[in-house]
C-alpha cells in the first residue's frame, strides 16, 4: 500500500499519543487502531501492524521499568510463558470462532473494574498480602489473558493491572510495571502467528513502533514520577473509554 504524506503522519502522530497513554494506564490501541483503519488499512491488516508497533512501545516501557526496579522476573516468569501460549492460541482461533460473546460479556467485567477500583480508594497505594499463589495466578491468569489479548484485545492492559493490585496486592505502579512485560509477551506472540500469515505493513509498523517506543519511554517515566492517585485517574478514564468503544462497535454491528 502507498501512503501520503498527511497520512503518515497522522498514524506517527497516534503512535506516539498510544505509546504515552499506553504506558500509564493502557488503552493505547484504542488510539492507534482506529488511526490505521482510518487511513484505509484493512482491519486485519491494521490488527497486524498495529501488534508490531505496539511491540516497540511495551518494549520501551519494559526496559525503563525494569532499569528503575519495578519488575522481578523471577516472580512473572511463568505468566510469560503462559501468556505466550495463550495469546498463540487465541490469535490462531480467531478466525474460526465467533466473538460477538466476548464483545458482549467484557464491556460489564470493565464495569465491575471501574466500581471496584471507586469503591477500594486504597487499591494499589500500599503492598498488600497475596490472595492467591504467585504462581497459580500466573498460570491461569497467563493463559487466559494471554488468549484473550491473542483472540480479542480491548481491555487486556487493564485487566492485567486490575488482577495483579486486586489478587496479588501489588501497588499501581508495580502493577503497571509488570502488565507492561506481559503485553510485550502477547504483542510478541501475536506478531510471530501475524508474520507466517503475511499481514504486516513492516515499513508504516517500524514508523509508528519508533514514535510508540518514544511516546511509551516518557510514559513510563511519568509514571515514576507521579503519585498513585493521578495514575488511577487516568486508568479508570481509560477503562471507561475501552467499555464506551466496544459499546460503540457492537451498536454499529448490530
Amino acid at each position: 500500500m502507498e501512503f501520503e504524506i498527511w497520512q503518515i503522519g497522522i498514524l506517527i502522530v497516534a503512535a506516539f499519543l498510544g505509546g504515552f497513554i499506553d504506558a500509564i494506564a493502557g488503552g493505547g490501541g484504542l488510539i492507534c487502531l482506529p488511526a490505521l483503519m482510518a487511513v484505509g488499512i484493512p482491519v486485519h491488516v491494521a490488527l497486524a501492524t498495529n501488534k508490531l508497533q505496539g511491540s516497540f512501545g511495551t518494549f520501551a516501557s519494559t526496559i525503563t521499568f525494569t532499569k528503575k526496579g519495578y519488575i522481578n522476573f523471577k516472580d512473572i516468569y511463568l505468566g510469560i510463558i503462559f501468556t505466550f501460549l495463550g495469546t498463540v492460541l487465541g490469535v490462531g482461533l480467531v478466525l474460526f470462532i465467533n466473538d460477538k460473546f466476548l464483545k458482549f460479556i467484557i464491556p460489564f467485567l470493565l464495569i465491575g473494574i471501574v466500581f471496584y477500583t471507586i469503591f477500594s480508594p486504597n487499591l494499589g497505594e500500599i503492598q498488600k498480602e497475596a490472595k492467591m499463589n504467585k504462581n497459580t495466578f500466573f498460570v491461569i491468569f497467563g493463559f487466559v489473558l494471554g488468549f484473550y489479548d491473542g483472540f480479542f484485545g480491548p481491555g487486556t492492559g487493564s485487566f492485567w493491572t486490575f488482577s495483579l493490585m486486586g489478587i496479588l496486592g501489588y501497588t499501581m505502579k508495580n502493577a503497571v510495571a509488570n502488565t507492561k512485560v506481559l503485553n510485550f509477551t502477547s504483542n510478541i506472540a501475536a506478531l510471530i502467528v501475524f508474520t507466517f500469515a503475511g499481514e504486516i505493513l513492516w515499513k508504516i509498523g517500524i514508523l509508528m513502533g519508533i514514535a510508540q517506543m518514544l511516546g511509551s519511554y516518557i510514559g513510563s517515566n511519568l509514571v515514576i514520577k507521579k503519585d498513585v492517585k493521578f495514575i488511577k485517574t487516568l486508568f479508570l478514564a481509560m477503562v471507561v473509554v475501552t467499555i464506551l468503544k466496544i459499546f460503540l462497535d457492537i451498536f454499529k454491528n448490530s
